[in-house]
């Protein structure tokens, strides 16, 4: 276990309290733990996630979807 001193702002702290509490964790470190690994999950790596992969088939079984432009083949990825 790795162990750091980490200077937060008051408004920092108190966001911390809050989701110490809204989550039902023991203490501030499990806090933040929570916080890196909701931040991986969603800003990291989200290609990885399962409902990406799911897409990306979707899309991969419906080859030849002529499309005109960029905003076309967005709409149809994220149908």
């Amino acid at each position: 276990m790795v162990q750091a001193i980490v200077n937060l702002g008051e408004h920092q702290d108190r966001l911390l309290t809050i989701i110490k509490g809204k989550f039902g964790l023991k203490n501030k470190s499990d806090a933040v733990n929570f916080i890196i690994t909701k931040y991986e999950e969603e800003l990291l790596e989200p290609q990885l996630r399962p409902e990406y992969i799911k897409k990306l088939n979707r899309v991969e079984k419906q080859k030849g979807i002529p499309f005109k432009n960029i905003s076309e083949l967005r709409k149809i990825i994220e149908e």
